[in-house]
């Protein structure tokens, strides 16, 4: 166990080192300089130009600027934001918080209904209700989240002003990013639960406890759901990558504080530190998540064990 561990959190500090690597070279690669979008009008004094590209250690090779970034970070310096001037620990201090807070809720929301979904299905398997549900989960998972995110907005903030939209982080204004971010979850877990029921349902330990005269509740609550549930773990892990990545669309659409609209901002002034810094930390999240899901699966089968 000890070692299948040691080997996990080696994969994952490589993973970091990997991609901090890609994603500070593809940043070098995108057309622009930062220094120019900073001095703005000022971009034609040279001398200027020069003196600011030193103070930022952008005139160094490559290979010394990603050794320094890098040595920044063993001591907990994530550099200093060109766009907003200041450092990039605040920016992320300031704006995880509210990703989390649409995170969590979207994931809840995300397993509650696709759980309950999946569940009316399997139960009525092949019958109208049964091919009704998984029609609405097939439509979840193909409707664009900008998209639907632009029509709850116009219905329940701006024709039936229930909820706040713009900005906000309190539980109101997260209900609608999140429950735009958890759709496509909603019909992915609906799908899915729905086949790991139906197979947990024809396992002979489940037919065998049905006629020992167990009741059908008892059966599926003890028996059927708990067998169900190790798959849907595994999606669990793999869900907070695709949670991860809807944040930067539905912040952006909702002008609500979080990783995601950071990134995005980040992005478009060429902030070389932040972008490192965002992309760097959304990585480590979902390998730390995938971690701890597969840490998770001998308590809920104890006859899987890590070699």
């Amino acid at each position: 166990m000890s070692s299948y561990i040691a080997r996990r959190l080696f994969a994952i500090l490589a993973l970091a080192f990997g991609i901090s690597v890609l994603v500070f070279l593809i940043l070098r690669l995108i057309p622009g300089d930062p220094v120019i979008s900073m001095l703005g009008m000022n971009a034609g004094d040279q001398a200027l130009v020069i003196r600011l590209r030193h103070q930022l250690g952008l005139d160094q090779p490559l290979y010394m600027q990603y050794v320094t970034w890098l040595t920044d970070l063993f001591r907990g310096d994530f550099g200093y934001s060109y766009g907003e001037d200041r450092p990039v620990a605040m920016l992320l201090a300031a704006n995880f918080p509210a990703t989390v807070q649409l995170m969590v809720l979207s994931l809840a929301l995300s397993l509650v209904f696709g759980l309950l979904l999946g569940i009316i299905a399997a139960l009525n398997r092949n019958r109208i209700l049964d091919t009704a549900t998984m029609s609405v989960a097939l439509a979840l998972m193909s409707i664009p989240s900008f998209w639907l995110g632009l029509l709850l907005i116009l219905a329940f903030a701006v024709t039936l002003p229930w909820f706040e939209v713009v900005g906000g982080t309190s539980l109101k204004g997260t209900i609608l990013p999140a429950l735009t971010l958890a759709m496509g979850a909603i019909g992915y877990n609906a799908r899915f639960v729905r086949s790991a029921v139906i197979g947990a349902m024809v396992q002979q330990h489940v037919i065998t406890a049905r006629a020992k005269g167990l009741s059908r509740s008892r059966v599926f609550i003890r028996h059927v759901l708990r067998n169900a549930l190790l798959p849907i773990l595994t999606i669990v892990g793999m869900q907070i990558g695709g949670l991860l990545a809807g944040t930067v669309i539905v912040e952006t659409v909702f002008s609500r504080p979080g990783i995601g609209r950071l990134l995005v901002q980040s992005i478009l002034a060429k902030d070389y530190p932040a972008v490192q810094a965002v992309i760097l930390i959304l990585a480590l999240v979902y390998a730390t998540t995938n971690f701890i899901v597969d840490m998770l699966y001998p308590v809920l089968d104890p006859r899987i064990g890590h070699r």
